[in-house]
């Protein structure tokens, strides 16, 4: 008898354990599911954040696109003014420093094998001739360029080559002391005011030429 209660027992004990375990095992099926659940929720979530970053990063995009056209629109329209300000007082400006200006020209351009040019004035008399680069912000760098151009303007624009050739830059506003810098170039310096130019050299200054 007693060998029969221990072999029921075992039983039991056995039932429970198995019982146990597949308790478990859906405790643990279920545990599972719920992460996969949450890791595709989770997953979901990043594709939509990602979404979301790539349609912000496009907005942000098409923004500075805009913002872009209407800078070089402004621009454009400030330089022309810039432009027109300082050729309306040019024939004036350099007659009082000898260069008596028969005409004006603005953005001037040409190409010479692979190299492109322009010049935003020329100013032309007999047997000189004055190029004039303009600038709403004059800087070092923009003289240094200049200067080169200079040195290579007979070469590129070759009906000037028997002219005397002079440089100018005009500008609004002036960094690192660029005017400074441009007159000890040797060009003529013009800066405009408001409504008018004027050119702000030494007296006594003499123009290189090129």
């Amino acid at each position: 008898m007693a060998q029969s209660q221990r072999k029921d027992t075992s039983f039991e004990e056995i039932r429970k354990i198995l019982r146990e375990v597949s308790q478990n095992q859906k405790e643990t099926d279920r545990r599972m599911k719920e992460t996969d659940r949450r890791m595709m929720e989770t997953d979901r979530q990043m594709k939509e954040t990602d979404r979301q970053m790539k349609e912000t990063d496009r907005r942000m995009m098409e923004s500075d696109r805009r913002l872009n056209n209407l800078n070089d629109l402004f621009t454009g329209q400030w330089g022309k003014l810039m432009e027109s300000l300082v050729e309306g007082e040019l024939v004036n400006l350099l007659k009082e420093r000898g260069v008596k200006v028969e005409h004006t020209t603005t953005r001037a351009k040409g190409q010479l094998g692979d190299r492109h040019w322009e010049i935003d004035i020329l100013a032309v008399n007999g047997d000189e001739v004055v190029a004039v680069e303009v600038k709403t912000t004059l800087r070092v760098e923009h003289i240094d360029k200049f200067v080169e151009f200079l040195k290579d303007f007979k070469d590129l624009l070759k009906e000037y080559k028997d002219k005397k050739t002079y440089g100018a830059v005009a500008y609004l506003k002036a960094d690192q002391a660029a005017n400074i810098y441009a007159e000890k170039q040797g060009l003529y310096v013009i800066r405009a005011t408001g409504n008018s130019a004027k050119i702000i050299n030494n007296s006594n200054f003499k123009a290189r030429k090129f």
